[in-house]
């Protein structure tokens, strides 16, 4: 199977509102990087609903959408969080916060209730988002010398390599990302000019 490098996340934050006898169910979904943007948002989201049951959360994380956590905030076990991160696997999106801020009404709604709940809360608030598709990319980092500014800024055009930072003195530096699957030829044209230094930052 041939890498891909490619992976779909949503373009901005939405909500929505799900009602089942009484008890409101506000979903609230996040395009994130990392586990901790968790903390804030759900800190802001129980200073926001402070009155609120719960606050149930699953978030998807990484381009080879292996890392996930669920909490479910006191709601009984595999009725929340789990609910709400089959959602986000069953629209293959990664890289995505939901948080679930629960009112009760008074009225049990059972375990097939609250699972069917937090589905449906969590669905309606990924059927706003807009979904994108973006790359996965490797960072580098090239230094040189400036007389060769313009063979190294040739590749970078040539190739459309994105350029993250720039530093153009005596001595250049340029942080770049490049898409996975056009690493290797970028690499090895990089890598015939003279007297140049080339490091790998990271993966993202």
């Amino acid at each position: 199977m041939l890498f891909d490098d490619t992976y779909q996340t949503i373009a901005q934050p939405t909500e929505a509102i799900f009602r089942d006898r009484g008890s409101k169910f506000l979903a609230f979904a996040y395009p994130v990087t990392s586990d901790n943007d968790i903390k804030p948002i759900v800190n802001q989201l129980k200073a926001e609903h402070p009155k609120a049951n719960h606050h149930c959360w699953a978030i998807r994380l990484g381009t080879d959408r292996s890392v996930f956590r669920i909490n479910d905030d006191g709601e009984p076990s595999g009725t929340a969080g789990r609910p709400i991160l089959n959602t986000l696997l069953s629209k293959d999106i990664t890289n995505v916060l939901v948080v679930v801020v629960r009112y009760f009404g008074g009225t049990l709604l059972g375990v097939p209730g609250l699972i069917n709940a937090y589905k449906t809360a969590t669905d309606m608030a990924l059927q706003e988002a807009e979904v994108v598709e973006k790359t996965v990319n490797d960072i580098y980092t090239i230094k040189f010398e400036y007389p060769q500014m313009n063979d190294v800024m040739q590749i970078i055009k040539q190739d459309q390599l994105q350029v993250l930072e720039q530093v153009s003195e005596l001595n250049c530096s340029i942080k770049f990302a490049v898409r996975k699957t056009q690493v290797e030829q970028v690499i090895s044209k990089l890598e015939k000019l003279p007297g140049i230094k080339l490091s790998y930052n990271y993966s993202g």
